[in-house]
């Protein structure tokens, strides 16, 4: 297992058995040519020791959680600071930050209680292609998705 961040790294912490979560983490690598971002499952113990290592020890799987420069976000904050960092047309998303984060994180924690039920759970993690391998920080495949 990998915990090795080249640089100052982002990296981005999502729910590993979440079908709509594996499917954002699609969308940001093919937004992201640049290969800037790198990626754990909430599930693992990579997740696990990033989490302690910025002082956030209270979480759970609801939230996606950004790791950048020492500091930590989440819900919608996380997922602006995301799109604000991919090419094209999303990086415009960053202005979502107008609204008042108490709004956008109430539309989050909606889509985030319904997540499984409107697009499914997988039994495990989600496995990255042999290309992508080397941007997720948990090397072992089959982690166990029921750590929750």
């Amino acid at each position: 297992m990998s915990t090795d961040v080249p640089g100052d790294a982002p990296v981005l912490l999502f729910d590993g058995v979440c079908n709509l979560c594996a499917g954002s983490v699609q969308f940001v690598v093919e937004h992201d040519p640049g290969g800037q971002f790198y990626f754990a499952p909430l599930q693992s113990e990579v997740a696990e020791a990033l989490l302690a290592e910025v002082g956030y020890t209270d979480y759970d799987f609801d939230t996606v959680v950004l790791v950048e420069d020492g500091e930590y976000y989440t819900k919608s904050d996380a997922a602006l600071r995301v799109a604000a960092r991919l090419e094209g047309p999303w990086s415009l998303l960053r202005f979502g930050r107008v609204v008042p984060r108490v709004l956008r994180d109430w539309v989050y924690d909606r889509v985030a209680e319904y997540r499984y039920l409107l697009f499914g759970k997988k039994d495990r993690c989600m496995v990255p292609t042999p290309d992508l391998r080397e941007r997720f920080l948990d090397s072992d495949p089959m982690t166990d998705g029921g750590r929750e």
